[in-house]
């Protein structure tokens, strides 16, 4: 039975048990449920922190696990990021009181607050600085006001609670984090149910980004239409009852249906309509 690690609280938590659900798995009704057997898709479900989760993957304890981007680098476990999941965005960047510090070069000698340690010290390796780092848990923006800290490093979305803090983002970002399916480092190759689970979530993915849409139009047109909706292989042409028509289905992606659905009127498609997509296999 497939063992996987999903996150129990946070932002992670929700929409992982959303794309899980997609992905026809069962989920846990109760918030306190800890451990979920899905025996139809022979998977075993163990609801974890976040911060813990690249541990017990990367200790062979559980096959595979959702966690995000920057825990896996922060934890420094034995574990490895193998499918990216498309939310919990984030960016970690480096902030400070306006005026002084302005890049990483110039951190040399000075102490950096953050809950991220592992991840700031890695950074801090790469571009050869050497600065004291002090790992808080929570918020860190009051780190540089209590002295405790002359740069703090922190995930930034908006930038509204360091500028209320009286600080500045500076330098380039550390890190671009988002949700991702880990396993331990150097396994051999999944196995088939394995598989199954990493193809179930890359069809939910897919199946976001597309939809299904069908138009009629005219067949002196239909080449044109073609290379509007190509979609993935080629799209379906079927003959209609009104001669000279045919009827044509593509997918095509969502974030541009209202232009193409434009550009398709404009060659003299009719009956334009797109449909939600469930489940998807490329």
């Amino acid at each position: 039975m497939l063992r996987i690690a999903v996150p129990n609280k946070g932002q992670l938590s929700g929409p992982a048990a959303a794309m899980l659900h997609e992905a026809g798995y069962r989920q846990r009704k109760e918030p306190k449920e800890l451990v979920l057997v899905d025996p139809e898709n022979e998977v075993e479900f163990f609801y974890l922190r976040p911060r813990d989760i690249a541990i017990y993957v990367g200790s062979g304890r559980l096959d595979i696990g959702i966690t995000g981007r920057d825990l896996l680098l922060d934890s420094a476990a034995n574990a490895e990021e193998i499918l990216q999941l498309g939310f919990a965005r984030s960016t970690f960047r480096y902030a400070t009181v306006p005026g002084s510090v302005q890049d990483v070069k110039e951190f040399g000698g000075l102490t950096i607050a953050t809950s991220y340690p592992e991840v700031v010290k890695r950074h801090l390796a790469d571009n050869s600085v050497e600065a004291s780092v002090v790992r808080l848990d929570g918020a860190v923006e009051t780190a540089i006001q209590l002295g405790v800290a002359q740069v703090i490093a922190d995930v930034v979305e908006t930038g509204t609670s360091l500028r209320n803090a009286g600080l500045e983002v500076i330098g380039e970002p550390i890190l671009e984090s988002e949700a991702v399916v880990i396993r331990r480092t150097g396994t051999s190759e999944p196995d088939s149910k394995a598989l199954q689970f990493l193809r179930r979530l890359q069809g939910v993915l897919v199946a976001r980004r597309y939809v299904m849409m069908d138009y009629d139009i005219r067949v002196e047109q239909v080449e044109k239409a073609i290379a509007v909706t190509p979609g993935l292989e080629s799209p379906t042409v079927s003959p209609l009852h009104h001669e000279g028509w045919v009827a044509v289905r593509a997918m095509v992606p969502s974030r541009d249906a209202q232009r193409i659905m434009d550009e398709l009127y404009d060659l003299g498609a009719r009956a334009i309509l797109t449909t939600g997509i469930h489940a998807c296999r490329l």
